[in-house]
């Protein structure tokens, strides 16, 4: 008799994951990206906001600087972070290896995804304490709201890093392919000046880019100034944009290493 042993989803996916973890404590690159920039980069919104009028935004350093941090984190230790990793991994054949087993394409992408989640979850949470800590930053006013955006911004940006991989070539490149959405981002969805301080018609554009729903809900959790029609424009445009890159990254992805 011969019986056939079959995994769960969840166990396959978090075998995955675990292999992935292993291999991304060895690439000290993209531990530099994903675990040191974020957290140095709040020291320069700080520089940069210091000056401006946050009082008539209902803004203090603190709140300008915190959403801030939680962003670099979702943009360098996710997304930066995982463009390289997806793109290295179809390059060195080993996602068109793991298309043979018993690993399906969404496990697949699920569990090479999981680890840098996680990074940027944990990092979002020491960043919050560190910032409460030194900048004396309040509790979150709704905290359901950033545990939302944070949740809405986790996920877009796995999607986004996986849709980037598909078109760079190596992964040198694909810190080239990145750079778009990471200046885009810093300059227009509210990390290096809030989005309140702009002018109105630039600020409803902006609202409109990937990763601004997720900021605008994080930085209204802990002001509480977000109004109940802003919350759900901002999860409505999140959720829009998780479902386009959803369905790009089925639409596109590259399983075969690009020649």
């Amino acid at each position: 008799m011969s019986s056939t042993t079959t995994t769960s989803p969840t166990a396959r996916m978090t075998a995955l994951a675990r292999a992935e973890l292993t291999l991304l404590g060895r690439s000290k690159g993209v531990i530099v990206t994903a675990l040191f920039v974020p957290l140095v980069m709040p020291a320069t919104v700080r520089s940069t906001v210091k000056d401006m009028d946050l009082a008539s935004a209902g803004l203090d350093v603190g709140l300008a600087v915190l959403p801030a941090a939680i962003g670099f984190s979702l943009l360098f230790a996710v997304y930066a972070g995982l463009v390289g990793v997806l793109a290295s991994r179809r390059e060195e054949l080993v996602l068109k290896r793991l298309r043979t087993g018993e690993l399906r394409d969404a496990e697949i992408l699920a569990g090479a995804s999981l680890p840098a989640v996680l990074t940027g979850l944990v990092q979002s949470v020491v960043l919050v304490a560190g910032c409460t800590a030194v900048l004396h930053v309040h509790a979150p006013k709704a905290p359901h709201l950033a545990v939302l955006g944070l949740l809405a911004g986790l996920v877009l940006c796995a999607a986004l890093a996986a849709l980037t991989a598909s078109f760079s070539r190596s992964v040198e490149s694909a810190q080239v392919t990145s750079l778009p959405l990471i200046l885009v981002s810093m300059v227009g969805s509210g990390m290096m000046v809030p989005l309140d301080l702009f002018p109105d018609r630039v600020a409803s554009v902006c609202e409109l880019l990937p990763l601004s729903p997720a900021m605008t809900l994080i930085r209204g959790g802990w002001t509480g100034a977000l109004s109940a029609h802003e919350a759900l424009g901002a999860v409505a445009t999140a959720l829009a944009w998780i479902v386009v890159a959803v369905f790009a990254v089925r639409r596109w992805f590259r399983w075969e290493p690009r020649r």
